[in-house]
């Protein structure tokens, strides 16, 4: 038995989507995947309680609100693959999933073209209260063109603007979950019949660019107040917003080098927004294939090789760049593109590739194998340490199979991981945040949210007067 140096672990959460097809197109035809049922509610309750008996941190729910762009001339492809469509509400599903779960961490994707923030703030305060504290926001702006087109867009925003959108969606949230309700507001006095002092509520006035909110927010402050914020740009204004905003960021990484490329970049950015390199965490997008041997190990790559299929591959990637890849020979070089679409994808599969050209094959291949690690408990842990010397916190496990990949990871890597003290065996009580960052349930003073605490108006609510605005 070797000896190992004292790490911190690793933070573990299994990467979803409620859909059939998510990232590694075409496995849903494995005979035994059972992702095909995504529309089901056993499936996930099961996969909810086998992930915390393993002790993972959290479920990490991706969602899209609009197809693909064009594949083959439209989007009649999509349909056959099931590429991503069709796809259902992680919301609703989470609902059902804290009712039968008690320390995972629940994390869903939610756009800000997709909800107004008055509505959305008041949703996840629902789920922050049910689930006791577990619930985490991955803070997206779209890059398909339909789904703007879903919510009366005209077109994809440009890239920047996105994320100006976003900053204004955030700082109205922000308000509303962190300004509207002092923590002691509540009495329910029955004795003197006063359920809330409104004198300890507080409109919040929000007047943008874009929202106008008067509030006051109508949910009480819950156990986090503010949901735990994931965030997955990886574009230099997308690295920017997460350095300002997120507690944890998620890099689709094609191998080490990289992340420690996008990790000095976000050190950077943290030190201009007055925030720490300990406030964020980061997570890499991983997939895994374990075998007691090597051989076995590759024998299972090869079973899942017959069943991908790159057109599929191809197809997620070009939509979410706004480029129609398909007819053409898997051979056809990509080239340096221009789009408004995921930017840090683009750059990502351009670094992966040698000579900086990388051809349709070599994009499908970027996405199935680049961050795809295959062999031995020891082999793959090995590797992993070298990830974590480049600046990963956390995994974001990808899936083959539903639930077969975490089954293979669970029985086959997770003692490995936990013999050389990189994954958990016991949860610490309390909320995500808490359990992911071991000080407190609300977010701490240097993160912008924290500005709107304490600005509550005494007295307008039942004077008529007009209430303040709450600025930072």
């Amino acid at each position: 038995m070797g000896t190992f140096d004292q790490r911190p672990r690793l933070l573990l959460s299994a990467f979803l989507m409620n859909t059939s097809s998510h990232i590694l197109g075409g496995m849903w035809r494995h005979p035994q995947a059972q992702q095909y049922r995504f529309h089901e509610l056993a499936p996930w309750v099961d996969l909810a309680r086998k992930l915390e008996d393993a002790k993972f941190d959290a479920m990490f729910f991706a969602d899209v609100v609009g197809l693909y762009g064009d594949h083959e001339g439209g989007w009649a492809s999509h349909v056959r693959k099931g590429l991503q469509v069709p796809s259902h509400d992680p919301l609703v599903l989470l609902s059902a999933l804290a009712a039968g779960t008690g320390q995972i961490g629940l994390a869903m994707t939610s756009s800000v073209i997709q909800a107004h923030p008055f509505q959305f703030a008041r949703q996840l305060s629902t789920l922050d209260h049910l689930s006791n504290g577990r619930v985490a926001w991955n803070i997206v702006t779209s890059v398909l063109e339909n789904a703007h087109r879903n919510f009366g867009g005209a077109s994809l925003v440009a890239h920047d603007d996105r994320y100006s959108w976003a900053e204004e969606y955030v700082e109205a949230a922000y308000k509303l979950w962190e300004g509207s309700w002092a923590d002691d507001a509540v009495l329910a006095d029955k004795a003197n019949g006063i359920y809330a002092d409104p004198d300890k509520v507080s409109k919040i006035n929000h007047r943008g660019q874009i929202y106008s909110i008067d509030g006051p927010h109508l949910a009480v402050p819950s156990t986090q107040r503010t949901p735990f914020l994931f965030q997955a740009g990886s574009s230099p204004r997308g690295s920017q917003f997460a350095a300002t905003h997120a507690e944890a960021t998620f890099l689709f990484a094609p191998h080490p080098q990289y992340v420690a490329k996008k990790v000095a970049q976000l050190e950077t950015n943290l030190q201009a927004a007055g925030r720490r390199r300990q406030d964020l965490k980061v997570f890499a997008g991983l997939s895994f294939v374990v075998g007691s041997t090597e051989a076995e190990a590759k024998a299972l790559e090869a079973e899942y090789d017959q069943y991908l299929d790159p057109h599929a591959i191809i197809a997620h990637i070009g939509g979410g760049l706004g480029i129609d890849l398909g007819g053409l020979d898997l051979d056809t070089p990509l080239g340096r593109v221009q789009t408004e679409g995921a930017q840090g994808v683009l750059e990502a599969v351009l670094a992966s590739t040698p000579g900086g050209n990388p051809t349709l094959r070599d994009l499908a291949h970027y996405r199935a194998k680049a961050q795809q690690l295959v062999g031995t408990p020891e082999q793959i842990a090995d590797q992993l340490e070298r990830w974590q010397d480049a600046g990963i916190d956390g995994l974001n496990i990808m899936n083959h199979v539903l639930p077969g990949s975490y089954d293979n990871f669970i029985d086959g890597l997770l003692p490995e991981l936990r013999r050389r003290g990189l994954a958990q065996t016991q949860y610490t009580p309390g909320s995500l945040r808490h359990k992911v960052f071991g000080r407190g349930d609300r977010l701490p003073s240097n993160h912008p949210a924290a500005a709107y605490r304490g600005a509550f108006t005494h007295s307008s609510a039942v004077s008529g007067q007009p209430e303040q605005n709450l600025v930072p």
